[in-house]
């Protein structure tokens, strides 16, 4: 099962939503559901809800093969934590999605820095990284055990530096 997740951002991600259900329109065997948040478009080949109970997310994380979430970081480390490596697509300011760029930035710091999430930036490129998420998450993982405790160090440092006007914020 693929669980995708948006969030509870007031700002629609209708083009996360849309491209899934079309992938899953275009012939994705696997069962998805989706989180879709204030997002206006209703998916019509996939089963959906807006805004979901915290326990009902857990769930579907832990049953989930593949999680695809939005740049939030809440999000996304709650499929870390439950030991998935998350496909993350941040939400973008020239779609209308957020008020900034800033999941962009943080997206791309984690998965630079840590290297437990698998980024996609461009929703056109989705469809590959569902199609080889298998191979994608493996690499992720070659050679490491459990890592919680030097991610959270990793993660602290991150948080730290964006509160202090270090480098993640710098262009």
């Amino acid at each position: 099962m693929i669980f995708v997740t948006v969030g509870t951002h007031e700002q629609p991600f209708d083009r996360l939503i849309k491209y899934m259900d079309h992938l899953k329109r275009d012939g994705l065997q696997e069962e998805v559901f989706m989180q879709t948040g204030y997002s206006a478009y209703q998916p019509q080949y996939c089963e959906w809800g807006r805004i979901i109970p915290y326990h009902e997310m857990e769930k579907r994380i832990a049953q989930a093969r593949i999680i695809i979430t939005h740049g939030g970081p809440a999000s996304f480390i709650q499929a870390l934590q439950a030991g998935k490596t998350p496909i993350v697509v941040p939400r973008q300011s020239r779609y209308g999605e957020h008020v900034n760029d800033h999941q962009t930035e943080f997206v791309r710091e984690v998965a630079e820095r840590m290297g437990t999430i698998i980024p996609v930036y461009e929703i056109e490129e989705l469809g590959e990284a569902v199609g080889h998420y298998d191979e994608l998450a493996a690499a992720r993982h070659l050679g490491q055990g459990s890592h919680n405790r030097e991610f959270n160090r990793m993660f602290g440092i991150l948080v730290e530096e964006m509160f202090q006007g270090g480098r993640v914020w710098q262009k």
